[in-house]
């Protein structure tokens, strides 16, 4: 059996043996891709095949709350970190020009780390002379094993606080048994921890909804599963609301349509109180069955990669590209006044209820900061200024002329991303670019120098405008990383131009989750909301994202979004609010006008006036007279 550093079985496997790898994935939370995962391992343990779930969606792990493990063992996950001995340290400063992180400092009369910095490389241990950098284990997360009837349940989760998801990943793929299918829940969205999950698999399922916004999201998954090279097929949920985007594109794409779930509210009810539906649609068992059927065929008939193409629709000629150095401009000496809407998922209503604060505000600039999988361009239609591209890092490439094939780099490379020639055909060693963290061991152990860094384009950041005003937005690269320095430039650059264009007011979108995207989305903000719904979920998530409010010091507040979902859940939503000191500053009914205002690229408010509309109405009074008020005081404290 083969195993790769991380501890993942990389063993070649029949996929049409008993044993299959399904990840379940999504360009973005909220489409049902928990429901769907969570319903296929239910279903195939109770036809009793050997199946294994695995919640890899390690910052908002939901599984449980459908499956209701008993969980017979806990473990932590570590990642290894410096440590130094000051009695053997001479201050060479070594460790510190090894480690392309500054995750270690060597300051003139002590060397300093700092643990939450480090992508445990091991680069400075190796790098110094005395031996006195050792590696100690710092917890980052921890990893549940049990059971749920006859399914085998694994879940990973990633502690409050911590910014990188993959190490838990790791662990979670690492600990999976060696026999039975694997049904592995995978984060949303098409950066690094996505790619972690999406490498184990033998086939994917794509989960999406018939709407611009699933559309759009579709598409970049899409882009990530191609290239890979792997089989897919798509699950539609919420069939039925009549937007037929989704059905054009997979048909043009030779992308078979596996599943179709009706936009029934009955399944939702069932959502929020964390209840399989199983009972309420009685041939959904079969039907997940003939899924699973196809995913089989799939899988035995790999496809080669296809060329990647990009979908994103600011790339226009309508803008100027500039040099990856952005420009310098003067800061505002009365600090803006910003506004951060996050979740702890995506799909909770975020970006519809931003769209309409940028219709009413009337004064804001806007920025898109969910740069993994942005959906506020759908709403607003910026027409692109400037287009920039991003460079967050650097990936290593071996020169196969000079490579001497040691070995070495492999040795030393501890994120699985250098293969070696017989795996990959070649005559050196080759690096796999979406495992590479550019951690920069494999060059500096090389005796052959046959190994450089080079910088990266990560994606691109736009300057737009849009009918509500200007917008700064961002398209981060599939199977990128860095996403967290992205959202810093982006929240940067909107407010030099907030400034630039004398707007008053900031209006972010901000990433899902509580992973380094969202730490740099709400660092500093003034004022953060926090939109959730009446569910199990909901009520998981927010815990999760009030707890990483509170560690930032970031004033929050909460709004519920389709609160008559379950009356029960919106006041144990409203007393857990209470408890972490949050005020719920407005509530907002369920309304088929949402999902309209999506398909037809409006925010809700400029359709009408419908319980939603005047809901959202409400809130935003609410939340601008907070906003402006915290601004003052702030103002007239720093006098």
């Amino acid at each position: 059996m083969s195993r790769s550093a991380a501890g993942v079985d990389r063993t070649p496997r029949d996929p049409m043996s008993e044993r299959l790898r399904i990840t379940v994935a999504s360009g973005k939370g909220g489409t049902g891709k928990t429901t769907l995962a969570t319903h296929l391992a239910v279903v195939l343990a109770q036809y009793g095949m050997p199946t294994s779930y695995l919640d890899c969606d390690v910052e908002e792990p939901n599984g449980h709350l459908f499956l209701a493990p008993v969980v017979h063992e806990t473990t932590d996950v570590s990642v290894l970190v410096p440590e130094v001995d000051e009695s053997l340290c001479t201050l060479c400063g070594a460790c510190a020009t090894a480690c392309r992180y500054s995750a270690i400092v060597a300051l003139p009369e002590k060397v300093v780390a700092f643990p939450k910095l480090c992508h445990g490389c091991g680069g400075c241990a190796l790098a110094c002379p005395a031996g006195a950098v050792r590696e100690v284990p710092r917890v980052t997360g921890s990893l549940d094993l049990g059971s749920s009837g006859a399914l085998t349940f694994l879940q990973g989760r990633l502690n409050v606080g911590e910014a990188m998801a993959p190490p838990v990943i790791k662990a979670v793929l690492a600990a999976a048994p060696r026999e039975g299918n694997l049904i592995i829940d995978a984060p949303p969205g098409t950066s690094c921890p996505v790619i972690t999950t999406v490498k184990a698999a033998d086939v994917l399922l794509l989960v999406t909804e018939p709407t611009p916004f699933g559309l759009n999201d579709l598409k970049l998954a899409v882009e990530m599963v191609r290239q890979f090279g792997l089989p897919m097929g798509v699950a539609i949920n919420r069939a039925g609301s009549g937007d037929h985007g989704v059905y054009d594109y997979c048909r043009a794409e030779g992308i078979p349509i596996l599943l179709e779930l009706a936009n029934d509210r009955r399944i939702a009810e069932a959502y929020s109180r964390g209840q399989l539906c199983l009972g309420l649609v009685p041939e959904l068992g079969s039907r997940l069955l003939q899924m699973f059927g196809r995913l089989k065929e799939l899988a035995s008939a790999r496809r080669e990669t296809h060329p990647r193409a990009s979908n994103s629709p600011s790339e226009t000629p309508a803008f100027v590209e500039e040099p990856a150095a952005a420009l310098v401009r003067l800061g505002r000496k009365r600090e803006l006044p910003e506004l951060v809407i996050v979740s702890g998922k995506g799909g909770t209503g975020k970006t519809s209820l931003v769209a309409s604060f940028a219709a009413l505000a009337e004064d804001a600039a806007l920025a898109d900061c969910d740069v993994d999988a942005a959906d506020l361009h759908l709403v607003l239609a910026p027409q692109a200024k400037r287009k920039v591209p991003f460079s967050g890092g650097v990936v290593a490439r071996i020169d196969a002329t000079r490579c001497l094939c040691c070995g070495d780099c492999q040795e030393h490379c501890r994120f699985d991303a250098i293969s070696a020639p017989a795996l990959t055909g070649t005559a050196a060693f080759r690096v796999d670019e979406s495992s590479c963290e550019g951690c920069g061991v494999c060059a500096d152990r090389c005796p052959a120098r046959a190994v450089t860094l080079v910088p990266t384009i990560n994606g691109h950041w736009f300057v737009s405008e849009t009918r509500h005003g200007p917008m700064v937005h961002a398209k981060l690269g599939i199977a990128q990383e860095n996403s967290g320095k992205l959202v810093a430039v982006v929240r940067k650059e909107a407010k030099a131009e907030a400034e630039l264009q004398r707007r008053s007011l900031l209006v972010c979108d901000g990433s899902p989750g509580i992973g380094c995207p969202v730490i740099a989305s709400i660092s500093g903000a003034r004022q953060v909301l926090v939109v959730t719904e009446p569910t199990l979920s909901g009520l998981h998530d927010l815990r999760r994202v009030a707890e990483l409010c509170s560690q930032l010091r970031v004033p929050a507040a909460v709004c519920i979004n389709k609160v008559d979902l379950n009356a029960e859940l919106a006041e144990e939503i409203e007393a857990e609010a209470a408890r972490w000191a949050l005020p719920v500053l407005g509530t907002v009914r369920y309304d088929d006008a949402v999902t309209q205002a999506q398909i037809r690229q409006r925010a809700v408010v400029e359709l009408g006036e419908g319980p939603a509309a005047t809901d959202i109405r409400a809130l935003w009074a609410k939340v601008r007279e907070r906003l402006y008020r915290r601004v003052d005081h702030d103002d007239r404290k720093d006098l």
